[in-house]
């Protein structure tokens, strides 16, 4: 698969890709301190995605956020991937990405 480095602006030198990824998927932060966006992510969204994938990298440097496979590690507790849905506003470490994206 080819990466496309399509960053119209710097933020903290993270590095974005756009990649293709499943529809409902707009973006990721990776815990390498990466940012993957869906390539067919309007362009009017781009912005905000990455302002909420970047508070998920801020989670991740502070060391409250990780996650493996299985799950998904804030501020210590364990949350199985298996029975959360996944972006879900009521998901901690997704209020606080919704509310200052």
């Amino acid at each position: 698969m080819a990466f496309k480095l399509n960053a119209p602006f710097p933020i903290d030198n993270t590095p974005i890709y756009h990649v293709d990824m499943e529809e409902s998927v707009m973006g990721k932060a990776n815990n390498n301190g990466t940012i993957i966006i869906n390539k067919d992510l309007d362009p009017k969204m781009l912005d905000k995605v990455v302002k909420h994938e970047m508070v998920h990298i801020d989670q991740m440097k502070r060391g409250d956020l990780d996650y493996d496979d299985k799950n998904v590690y804030w501020k210590g507790k364990v949350y199985p991937r298996a029975t959360m849905n996944e972006g879900a506003k009521n998901l901690p470490w997704e209020d606080e990405a919704y509310k200052n994206a």
